[in-house]
């Protein structure tokens, strides 16, 4: 479905952004940042089409989706002074990408005839493997495990997706569910501050050596 397949590149040229400006705050160069876009864009996109042996992935079968993210990294290499004073605006835009990647990823997982717990996982993994892959090669806790409700949104959403399709909504319900579904969680947790419990550390823990 072509609507299906926009959402898709809008998705990916929102994250390739996120990504590039991650380089530009470690101060890579301009293949380093060119990477790191790419890296964000479409990682995990094919980490979700390897795990259902839908092979070569997307990506590189239908390759408007890199050239989506070097447009990103270039952009944001001449314009990262501009793009970084208006960064609420690509906050709100990643959290639309984070939806658009969850659905997508559900409704792929769907396709293939994977489970409820398959479908959230896969969903999930669509919308954060590549801020996963990002944050490890600039050294940093991925954002994910310290981020407020990022893949807990993800993976409400294709838990939402799953049950629409179980439902036998149509299939516009499911998808638009779904990102309106992750992306109200991840605004709300954006402008409420909210985030899940963290984990207390006592002080014996500064002795123990893991």
């Amino acid at each position: 479905m072509e609507w299906l397949k926009f959402f898709d590149y809008f998705g990916t040229f929102v994250f390739a952004i996120s990504g590039a400006l991650r380089a530009t705050r470690h101060r890579l160069d301009i293949l380093g940042l060119l990477v790191l876009s790419g890296v964000t864009g479409v990682t995990g996109g094919v980490i979700r089409d390897v795990i259902l042996g839908d092979v070569p992935p997307v990506v590189f079968r239908n390759e408007f989706y890199l050239i989506l993210c070097l447009l990103a990294g270039v952009m944001v290499f001449f314009l990262s002074r501009y793009i970084a004073a208006h960064y609420n605006i690509i906050r709100y835009l990643d959290a639309v990408g984070l939806g658009v990647f969850a659905a997508i990823g559900a409704a792929k997982a769907t396709a293939f005839g994977l489970g409820p717990v398959g479908v959230i996982l896969l969903g999930t993994v669509t919308a954060i493997g590549g801020g996963i892959v990002r944050d490890v090669l600039v050294r940093e806790i991925p954002s994910l495990l310290l981020r407020d409700l990022y893949a807990t949104a993800a993976m409400a959403g294709s838990a939402f997706y799953y049950l629409a399709h179980l439902w036998q909504l149509p299939m516009m319900v499911q998808v638009t569910g779904t990102v309106f579904l992750t992306t109200g969680m991840r605004l709300l947790a954006i402008f409420f501050k909210l985030q899940l419990p963290r984990s207390f550390r006592p002080a014996e823990m500064d002795n123990i050596d893991l």
